[in-house]
């Protein structure tokens, strides 16, 4: 990918005085002529690279920007390469961990000593993840729309969109795009799309917003919910919700309040509980469950089968 290796290219100059076209050619893979192209990206950046022919000549950052050239201090360089190793740990493909390999060539004054920072973004849907990703990729890349089936708890529909960001954000990976059906961008959940293609059509990219992540504008709340918890289940509310999600009452039990946005959610959840929790307010929430309870008596009750 090419921003990959523009980042690859600024780090080897960033560490030497000075490279050659077929030397970063090389250690990239790539030809001559693309390696003359990144760098005319790179100076479109506003980095001021200098070239030179003949002996002694090459690529170099220029001499008057050695000053910063101290951006990018080891531990700067070590979470840039979590990162790029955790790509890894979704696609499967060892790409990053080579181009890792690539930056740490000849790097030893910044990079030194045993990493530690180990990042994981893997899922139990790791293996039809990585081919999302890899489509949601080329779509970006090539500037093709991307049609695919989505289940969200309104129901089911066939949605195409202009795919913008690849974003990963609550634990989970999204796509950011624009909905040719909904006229508006939207945010897309990878694990409810189904049969994703990218299309033979091309779009002319819009001025593309980032996306709103904010907890409060994608989890707006609307249900208050209070609850008693039993002490045994603090672990969980403090891993989800954190530590301050609750206050312990006389009896020992563990108060919970919080704002939910979807009742389907919300039960869910609780039902994880079994009898570990009561449910104070609000009574709509009580009543559901109390309905739930006493459809699955009934489904379980001895004789049934």
């Amino acid at each position: 990918m090419k921003i990959d290796r523009l980042i690859g290219i600024l780090s080897v100059l960033l560490q030497r005085d000075t490279a050659t076209a077929p030397e970063l050619a090389e250690q990239f893979e790539v030809s001559r002529r693309t390696i003359q192209r990144d760098i005319d990206a790179l100076c479109r950046a506003g980095i001021p690279i200098q070239t030179r022919q003949g002996a002694g000549g090459g690529i170099r950052i220029m001499s008057g920007y050695r000053v910063d050239r101290t951006l990018l201090t080891s531990k700067e360089m070590q979470t840039i390469l979590a990162g790029l190793r955790s790509l890894d740990s979704v696609s499967g493909s060892g790409y990053y961990g080579r181009l890792m390999e690539k930056l740490q060539s000849g790097s030893s004054q910044l990079i030194a000593g045993r990493d530690s920072m180990l990042i994981d973004l893997s899922s139990w849907y790791k293996g039809t993840l990585a081919p999302k990703i890899a489509l949601l990729e080329s779509a970006i890349d090539r500037k093709r729309l991307l049609r695919f089936d989505y289940y969200s708890p309104s129901g089911e529909s066939t949605r195409t969109i202009e795919p913008y960001f690849i974003v990963f954000k609550w634990t989970s990976w999204y796509v950011w795009g624009w909905c040719v059906d909904r006229r508006d961008f939207r945010l897309f959940k990878l694990n409810r799309m189904d049969h994703v293609m990218e299309t033979a059509d091309d779009f002319i990219p819009r001025p593309a917003p980032l996306p709103d992540l904010s907890t409060e504008r994608i989890f707006p709340g609307g249900i208050r919910v209070q609850a008693l918890f039993a002490p045994k289940v603090k672990w969980r509310l403090v891993e989800e919700f954190g530590p301050n999600c609750f206050t312990e009452t006389p009896e020992g039990k563990l108060r919970f309040t919080a704002d939910y946005t979807d009742m389907g959610n919300l039960l869910s959840w609780l039902l994880t509980f079994g009898a570990q929790v009561e449910v104070l307010e609000p009574v709509e929430v009580r009543n559901e469950l109390r309905k739930i309870a006493q459809e699955m008596l009934n489904q379980y009750k001895e004789g049934s089968i």
